[in-house]
């Protein structure tokens, strides 16, 4: 199928298939959006661009959702555009009148009982836009949280939330998380590979940021088809930022961002040549 009229869901499904991967990316300016875009025209591949509450904040709505479709069209790259974290149906409603083709529904830290409400209510709602809808069960640490708050996600709940809401695909919680890791991370393949078994629907891995290359190969070799980026994309940018004006007097921001857009771009490169091995053509 054409990757010009397929949907986030259809692409996916395929990526489970072929047990390949596609990488999810927030952006949070024009800058790191143009970054992003270089890096995934030069290695020819798809990319799904996120936004977070916080970002559509900073932005606004219809400035970022336009800055994607144009950029995604200027450089000629395939893509997404995905709400990270939706927390409310209000802003998911918001964002598919918007026109995102995929939104997330985060409702992890409820009960599994409620989850399965919440997530089964904005499934309804995505039906006539024919989206992308992504949920999480389990908790994935965020920020200024410790190890011990991590609660896998269990095989058998898995399959009964996907059975009871219908979600098109899962963010799972096998040992990533949000932000920067106080120690390097050990993800349960073990885990996610029943976890895939049992629930047969694309699964997503939150918390790419500083995950070892080879753990990523295993986690889509059994099952993870959208690795979600964000810590990192933020990081390279500002310390990159950080570096360049500490070191000379020029005010002028149009000197000062484009190596921190090359920074970028170069760090998206790397992970799409990860995650897309045998799939590059450059």
């Amino acid at each position: 199928m054409d990757m010009q009229v397929r949907n986030l869901t259809a692409h996916l499904n395929h990526c489970r298939e072929t047990k390949s991967c596609v990488l999810a990316t927030n952006f949070y300016n024009y800058e790191t959006l143009s970054g992003i875009l270089q890096a995934a025209s030069q290695a020819r591949q798809p990319v799904i661009l996120q936004l977070t509450e916080g970002s559509i904040r900073y932005m606004g709505l219809q400035m970022a959702v336009s800055m994607a479709r144009t950029g995604l069209k200027a450089y000629d790259v395939k893509g997404w555009i995905h709400l990270d974290h939706g927390r409310n149906a209000e802003l998911i409603r918001q964002c598919l009148d918007a026109g995102f083709d995929s939104v997330m529904i985060d409702a992890s830290e409820q009960p599994f009982d409620k989850n399965i409400s919440i997530t089964r209510d904005i499934v309804r709602l995505a039906e006539n836009y024919k989206v992308n809808v992504e949920a999480e069960l389990g908790y994935v640490q965020k920020p200024g949280s410790t190890y011990d708050d991590l609660a896998f996600t269990d095989p058998g709940e898995a399959r009964l939330f996907v059975e009871e809401t219908g979600v098109s695909s899962l963010a799972v919680a096998i040992g990533s998380a949000h932000g920067f890791y106080k120690k390097p991370p050990e993800l349960d393949i073990d885990r996610l590979a029943l976890i895939s078994s049992l629930t047969k629907i694309p699964l997503v891995l939150h918390g790419g940021s500083g995950i070892a290359d080879q753990a990523l190969l295993e986690a889509i070799e059994n099952g993870i088809c959208k690795i979600n980026l964000a810590t990192e994309i933020k990081n390279t940018f500002m310390q990159r930022v950080k570096h360049d004006t500490g070191s000379n007097t020029d005010i002028d921001l149009r000197n000062i961002f484009p190596p921190a857009i090359e920074a970028v771009k170069n760090l998206i490169f790397k992970k799409l040549k990860v995650i897309c091995e045998g799939e590059m053509i450059v």
